[in-house]
């Protein structure tokens, strides 16, 4: 049991026996440097269970602590602060718990009905990934392996945008201006030949507008009148009535680009358990819809659409069907979600990742789903996400300025190849080596920057900046525990036994107690769906042992049983930076 866990109970037993009174949870702080202490309750939170004085109930507590635990040897209280000076011995005994668990902060699933289905990516198949589907994809992947790492069931997904207008774009300019090209005969990933088709049907596009404004019309009409858009519009019409040709045509350029995108999820580290199609989940909804409309959850207007009136919880009123009886958006994200919890009978939540844009799309999903009747709905999460800029400025798919994740990934690893020689460390390293090397410190860094950011908050992404070996970047952390390897190698004698009665050093003590906050970070971060909570304290983690490392000697310590403890220390914290960068989808070079 952890120091901490060891003080928490004896405070709620301590609370009980002196006030008659339970507290549900204990605030803990770390002592403030003016005082004497290794580790701080706060009792103001206590005040709300039994009125008092704070300095009181801090020394009633503190003679409690000190009477049933023995290892607690002192205490002093600062205003409504109890400050507990721990022996050694309640240290090393926690660690010698956490050192020979190989799966420390990780809690196995206990509940087979309580999984959680986390959808993102969710690309349209009509361009590559870009910078927005980069940091969409690390945040998903990222918090799918922290819920599942608090002890949740996971299941990865995502949805493909492969139908509509826009594929149709792709699809005729292809037919028109491609000349038969596959991505065989041009040496292009799929979903890049796609897109070029994409960029070309709105610079065709661009040229008939410009031709029918010279001929008089307004902009509004020649937008609306041009031919190629009129003959994307029939295509679509084709396409949704199953004329053979156009489906046999659709299916042939989504292959493609379904081929590229798995290449881009590879090389980016990510990976997903299941996947829907629009193409087959548009019709759903409907069934749902009359089903509400029966129990008075939506009503129908004059013109025969219908609609939810939200204005009562503060939203407003809502379309779920046209008048013509087809769907919205909002009527096949209704039906996707009530399939996905037929398909999936043990999800208990859902996770959509999707940019902050759609905020209010999901704040009324959710509603409606909840008036629906469906308990899970309560479960449901928008990992909402703010954009991603660069330098240079926005990105627009259509205009073919977009920053695509292929060339991203490309220029990181080059930027982490042209650093690391700089530097100068890769005598020895095969050519093959150094490669892999600087392909795991540019990923590293392009995730750590992306991922060490709260989801909510807009990014300026500056890839050089990224890859610096100092301050809290990805490759900082990879160096120290590259480091760490290395002392690891040189330590041949047996490091395995454990360790007690020994003075510790204060920077050992405060690296045990970093490490033992390690298992309620991942409880916290899956609580809060945010991978930046694992990267910074993974960040802290790493400047603390930084400090231990340039405080205490190591290898060079003649105590033999000090000596087993630090390369012991050492050891776990390499094991914790590892295991937090796994949970963040970053690998981690033995040699740098």
């Amino acid at each position: 049991m952890s120091i901490q866990n060891r003080i928490e109970t004896a405070v709620k037993n301590g609370f009980l026996t002196l006030y008659d009174a339970e507290i549900p949870t204990v605030e803990f702080q770390a002592t403030r440097k003016e005082f004497e202490g290794d580790i701080t309750v706060v009792v103001f939170p206590m005040l709300r269970y039994k009125k008092g004085n704070p300095v009181q109930i801090g020394n009633d507590l503190g003679n409690y602590i000190i009477e049933n635990i023995e290892e607690v040897i002192r205490f002093n209280v600062v205003k409504g602060f109890l400050n507990l000076v721990v022996n050694d011995v309640l240290y090393l005994d926690a660690f010698k718990s956490i050192y020979t668990n190989d799966t420390y902060g990780f809690v196995k699933p206990s509940n087979n009905n309580d999984a959680v289905l986390v959808e993102y990516s969710s690309p349209n198949t009509n361009k590559p990934l870009h910078l927005g589907h980069v940091r969409n994809n690390l945040l998903g992947y990222s918090v799918a392996e922290i819920i599942k790492a608090s002890g949740k069931k996971v299941y990865k997904t995502q949805i493909i945008n492969d139908r509509g207008i826009h594929i149709c774009k792709s699809m005729l300019a292809w037919q028109k201006y491609g000349k038969e090209e596959t991505p065989a005969s041009t040496g292009l990933k799929g979903d890049k030949l796609v897109g070029n088709y994409y960029v070309k049907f709105d610079q065709e596009y661009k040229q008939e507008i410009t031709q029918l404004i010279a001929e008089g019309k307004t902009e509004e009409e020649a937008k609306k009148q041009a031919p190629l858009l009129l003959e994307a519009q029939e295509m679509l019409k084709k396409w949704e009535a199953g004329d053979e040709k156009v489906i046999e045509l659709w299916k042939t350029m989504n292959a493609w680009v379904y081929a590229g995108f798995e290449t881009t999820y590879k090389n980016l580290g990510v990976d997903f358990d299941s996947y829907y199609y629009e193409s087959n989940t548009y019709l759903l909804g409907k069934d749902n819809i009359e089903e509400g409309l029966k129990n008075g959850v939506f009503f129908k207007k004059e013109d025969g659409s219908v609609w939810i009136d939200l204005t009562e919880d503060g939203l407003d009123e809502k379309i779920v069907l046209r008048s013509d009886g087809t769907a919205v958006y909002m009527t096949q994200d209704i039906g996707t979600a009530i399939q996905r919890s037929k398909d999936y009978p043990d999800v208990n939540g859902m996770v959509y990742t999707v940019g902050n844009e759609q905020d209010y799309h999901f704040k009324v999903l959710f509603l409606i789903l909840k008036k629906l009747g469906y308990t899970w709905a309560d479960e449901l999460f928008h990992l909402s996400y703010g954009m991603v800029d660069l330098p240079s400025g926005k990105m627009k798919s259509r205009e073919g300025t977009v920053v695509d994740a292929d060339e991203l990934m490309a220029e990181m690893t080059s930027t982490a190849k042209a650093l690391s020689q700089e530097l100068g460390k890769l005598d020895g390293y095969s050519e093959k080596e150094k490669e892999a090397l600087y392909n795991t410190i540019g990923l590293g860094a392009l995730k750590y920057y992306i991922l060490k950011v709260d989801p909510r908050k807009r990014i300026l992404f500056d890839p050089k900046e990224s890859v610096d070996f100092q301050g809290n970047t990805g490759p900082f952390i990879q160096y120290t525990y590259a480091r760490i390897q290395s002392i690891l190698r040189k330590a041949t004698f047996d490091h395995s036994q454990e360790i007690s009665g020994i003075e510790l050093h204060e920077k050992e003590k405060e690296l045990i107690k970093i490490i033992e906050n390690y298992p309620e970070v991942i409880q916290l971060a899956a609580a809060n769906h945010s991978p930046a909570l694992i990267a910074n304290y993974t960040y802290d983690l790493v400047k603390e042992f930084n400090s231990f490392y340039q405080n205490v000697s190591i290898l060079g310590e003649e105590n033999q049983d000090k000596k087993t403890l630090r390369v012991q220390l050492s050891k776990k914290v390499s094991d914790i930076i590892k295991s937090a960068f796994s949970l963040l989808g970053i690998n981690v070079p033995e040699r740098m």
